[in-house]
């Protein structure tokens, strides 16, 4: 299943993207507010009930796509993700743990909305990753158990003003978050979608391939990273 956040007429809300569009969860009487409050309180089964059988309200090309979570309480990014990305640097020592950075919503837009180049920068640069949902709360939770609490995963485009994160010493954050510097989705596809977590991401720049890889050769695996996370 496909899960997205959407604007239609300028109201927000969130459904199910099928061949034929999007069911409008959102629109359904008693349905929670939005994505994430629906994800933590029916999970993924309990979306998929409600819209079993219903016909698509809006076609694809009618709708604003927005990230699909709207409201994170937190983006967690990890640098320095594959074996091949750390080979890059002096120390090749492979890192005890991660390297551990914050974004904030409003540095990232939804599918297909124009992103800001920031005009301080001569040094706006890309980055193609996955991104990891955590849909139900925990504390402490086993690193097998972890896969529980991942309703799903999507891409993300993570724009990078290099010359901003060389302005600290230790810090790269001021140039991971520029307003609208970055984009996600278009949805969230489900966990039943996919079998397991080996996938190969490519990331592609005019039609270029520049970067492509396997989650089999990640430094962290997806459960690792997301035993401290809280649902958003």
């Amino acid at each position: 299943m496909k899960l997205t956040s959407f604007s239609v007429a300028d109201r927000a809300s969130y459904g199910i993207v099928t061949d034929d569009g999007i069911i409008d969860l959102g629109g359904l009487p008693k349905t929670p507010g939005d994505l994430r409050q629906a994800l933590s309180q029916l999970g993924v089964d309990g979306l998929q009930a409600i819209g079993h059988n219903l016909p698509a309200d809006y076609a694809l090309d009618d709708i604003v796509n927005q990230p699909p979570i709207v409201d994170p309480q937190k983006i967690i990014c990890i640098g320095v993700n594959y074996v091949n990305r750390n080979e890059e640097y002096d120390d090749t020592a492979l890192p005890p743990y991660p390297s551990v950075f914050m974004r904030t919503p409003g540095s990232l837009v939804g599918h297909l909305q124009p992103i800001v180049r920031p005009p301080e920068s001569t040094q706006f640069d890309y980055e193609g990753e996955i991104a990891i949902f955590i849909g139900k709360p925990g504390r402490r939770i086993a690193e097998h158990g972890a896969h529980d609490h991942i309703p799903g995963l999507t891409v993300l485009q993570e724009g990078s003003v290099r010359d901003w994160m060389r302005h600290g010493k230790f810090n790269v954050t001021q140039g991971k978050n520029f307003d609208r510097s970055g984009a996600v989705g278009p949805w969230m596809v489900t966990a039943d979608e996919f079998d397991g977590y080996d996938h190969s991401p490519s990331h592609r720049v005019n039609g270029e391939q520049r970067q492509h890889d396997s989650t089999a050769n990640l430094l962290f695996s997806f459960s690792y990273l997301s035993v401290t996370c809280r649902p958003s």
